[in-house]
């Protein structure tokens, strides 16, 4: 029995030494108030920090109108990576979503958050920009 948990401790400290982890720029993106069909793309920026390859295996969003993209290619220790998220600002209102991210890395489920309110009042920054004021 002394054996077998003598065992069970190596391999646990072993896969902690050489775990992949990843560490984010920030876990939170608050969109803050947006007009309603802005541009609604966001990038949640992170670094591998393991001493291993970070492989994201999955990245999904708790409800259709928040659309996430993961890293094709595995993040190599030391270098930063990049995942996309675009919510539909066409949906007026608050809004609160959670991105739940599978991958090898030592906790092997992460999730991050974005937030914001969509004021349907608001005019879209690139409708503002092409709008004439007429004082001329």
């Amino acid at each position: 029995m002394k054996t077998i948990l003598s065992f069970v401790a190596i391999f646990f400290i072993a896969l902690t030494v050489n775990a992949q982890e990843f560490k984010f720029e920030s876990e939170v993106i608050d969109y803050g108030k947006v007009a309603l069909g802005s541009e609604g793309k966001r990038v949640f920026e992170f670094t591998n920090v393991g001493d291993a390859p970070l492989i994201i295996k999955d990245v999904r969003s708790t409800c259709g109108c928040t659309v996430p993209k993961k890293p094709e290619k595995p993040v190599m220790p030391g270098e930063k990576g990049q995942i996309e998220v675009s919510y539909d600002t066409k949906r007026p209102g608050g809004f609160s979503k959670a991105i739940t991210i599978m991958s090898n890395a030592k906790s092997e489920r992460k999730v991050l958050k974005i937030k914001g309110f969509i004021d349907k009042n608001a005019a879209p920054a690139k409708a503002k920009s092409m709008v004439s004021s007429g004082t001329e």
